[in-house]
């Protein structure tokens, strides 16, 4: 697919209740501005992450209708409203939730829109720069800990005073892929013991290196693509009976393990809160998908046998700024990918990064 114009970009403002993130920024609208593209803000779009229409502006975007651009950079998935606004023939690029939208990709493909989702980027070394799973999940790491620290009646770090020593918080991460290792280095940067769990053994180093310890249960499920697979019915009640037994000694549990496509699996049993300190904090970052708590209530806090349960749904969009800063590098990545020197769109669906993110359209892919 090329096109003889250079490609304008539509920066739409985000409906979803609660999201505060913009997909662009303005020192990337520079940026994309040089390459030769032509950028188009919907009026308040970046508002919520305290980028004011006049910044976009000053950067080299216009004021206007986002909808009518060629390409439609988004955060969340398009509502069917939302959709309707995209005439056939144009690009969709954001977080489409391409294993569970079903339904939301056949709109999208019907409507004749070539949909582009983040999370389907091939993850390899040339897309890095392009991964936004993982640029947010790092936010959600962080963002975790803090919560877990706000929430716990205890101090994080040790203390020594007159009145006698406080020891450090322990906190135990379940999963150490993205969001766990930056919820590991937060808490050790914090004062607390950090110690980290995943059933892939060969991130056990990456665990030590940012300050934590490893917590060895004796399981493995190494899968496809860096993630974990589903355990066996065997293996998962093995491993809950051993977490279950490790869980009680932490003062703050976060779990972050996700299945792409898949319940979240269940990590912490209500045994196990039973059996932690009251005034324990459990942070279930997996709540989205069902969460990895047993008694957890997506979305909500709650307390269960004197143990607090929170379950955050949308973490990155508590530090939109710099969320949003970071998904705007991801998107800016991509775009480039798809525009010649000119700034023109110019779509290789032979590149595997190309036809990997492509979830809805591309019929070219078949030429």
């Amino acid at each position: 697919m090329v096109e003889t114009q250079p490609l304008t970009v539509g920066v739409v403002k985000e409906s979803k209740p609660g999201e505060t993130r913009v997909a662009l920024v303005p020192k990337l609208v520079e940026r994309l501005v040089r390459r030769g593209l032509s950028i188009v803000v919907e009026p308040g779009a970046g508002a919520a992450a305290a980028l004011p229409d006049e910044l976009f502006e000053q950067a080299g975007a216009r004021i206007g209708d986002a909808w009518d651009a060629d390409a439609v950079l988004k955060v969340a998935p398009p509502t069917s409203a939302e959709v309707g606004k995209l005439g056939a023939g144009k690009i969709l690029i954001g977080f489409l939730s391409p294993l569970s939208n079903v339904d939301g990709l056949g709109e999208l493909a019907d409507a004749g829109v070539t949909a582009f989702a983040v999370e389907s980027i091939p993850r390899i070394s040339r897309a890095q720069a392009m991964d936004a799973l993982s640029s947010q999940s790092s936010v959600a790491g962080y963002r975790a800990v803090l919560l877990a620290a706000q929430r716990l009646p205890r101090f994080f770090p040790m203390l020594t005073t007159a009145a006698g020593t406080v020891p450090p918080a322990k906190v135990l991460v379940l999963g150490a892929g993205v969001a766990g290792l930056q919820a590991l280095a937060t808490a050790k940067r914090l004062g607390a013991q950090p110690t980290g769990y995943d059933v892939r053994p060969e991130v056990a180093e990456q665990v030590r290196s940012v300050g934590a310890q490893w917590l060895d249960l004796g399981i493995e499920a190494v899968g496809e693509g860096g993630y974990a697979r589903e355990l066996s019915e065997e293996e998962r009640a093995e491993q809950q009976r051993r977490l279950t037994e490790a869980t009680t000694g932490f003062d703050a549990v976060i779990t972050t393990a996700l299945v792409p496509g898949r319940k979240a699996p269940t990590l912490v049993t209500a045994e196990a809160v039973r059996g932690m300190r009251p005034g324990s904090v459990i942070v279930d970052m997996a709540g989205e998908a069902g969460g990895n708590c047993e008694l957890t209530e997506p979305g909500e806090d709650i307390v269960a046998e004197n143990v607090t349960i929170c379950s955050p749904l949308n973490l990155p969009a508590e530090m939109p700024a710099h969320a949003s800063e970071l998904y705007a590098r991801n998107l800016t990545e991509l775009l480039e990918l798809f525009v010649d020197s000119e700034g023109r769109l110019s779509l290789d669906f032979s590149d595997e990064i190309v036809a990997g993110a492509c979830v809805a359209g591309g019929e070219e892919k078949a030429d």
